[in-house]
């Protein structure tokens, strides 16, 4: 099984877009909360479907610490930056996100 669960830290401000169907899909660069002072890279992508979508672009941003659990795949990375240095680029498909730590002010935008 590849199903999984991991705290993350948004590192970059979602991005949600729409398919012609109005289905919605959110992407976001997360990396792994920091276990200890290492070079290693540990940034990724998460996609959201449907209305967790629409309320992860709603809710979160950027330096928000998150729980996620969801689907891990690997798929070409698509980037150009030779740091990497991988011809794969892990990529998390995510089913559930529950609010670890949050930077802005949760309960203001819920209303």
């Amino acid at each position: 099984m590849n199903y999984t669960s991991f705290i993350v830290k948004i590192v970059g401000q979602p991005q949600q877009s729409f398919f012609p169907d109005q289905t919605s899909v959110t992407e976001v660069l997360v990396k792994f909360a920091p276990i200890r002072n290492n070079k290693a890279i540990n940034i990724f992508q998460i996609s959201i479907w449907g209305k967790l979508a629409s309320d992860v672009a709603k809710y979160y941003q950027k330096n928000d610490y998150i729980i996620i659990e969801g689907y891990i795949s690997l798929r070409k990375n698509l980037s150009n930056n030779l740091i990497i240095g991988s011809a794969k680029q892990i990529e998390i498909s995510v089913f559930k996100i529950y609010p670890f730590l949050l930077t802005s002010d949760f309960k203001k935008n819920l209303n």
